[in-house]
């Protein structure tokens, strides 16, 4: 059961729990940084006018065709 919960994905992705664990909490802080630029632009449309789309699509590329 614990390798279930805690050991099978990160396995799958070719990676241990702590490499998993430092990849999703990068992404995780990339995507806050990309919903704050996206919340700027929205108040304030010439800034950040692809800095968010920008950023889905870089974490889109590096995350596309991992554990296949």
């Amino acid at each position: 059961m614990i390798d279930r919960i805690f050991l099978e994905h990160p396995r799958h992705v070719d990676e241990s729990y702590l490499e998993h664990a430092a990849f999703a909490g990068k992404f995780s802080a990339t995507l806050l940084l990309a919903a704050m630029a996206a919340a700027v632009h929205a108040v304030i449309p010439c800034l950040f006018e692809k800095t968010a789309s920008r950023i889905v699509a870089g974490l889109y590329a590096k995350t596309h065709n991992r554990g296949q």
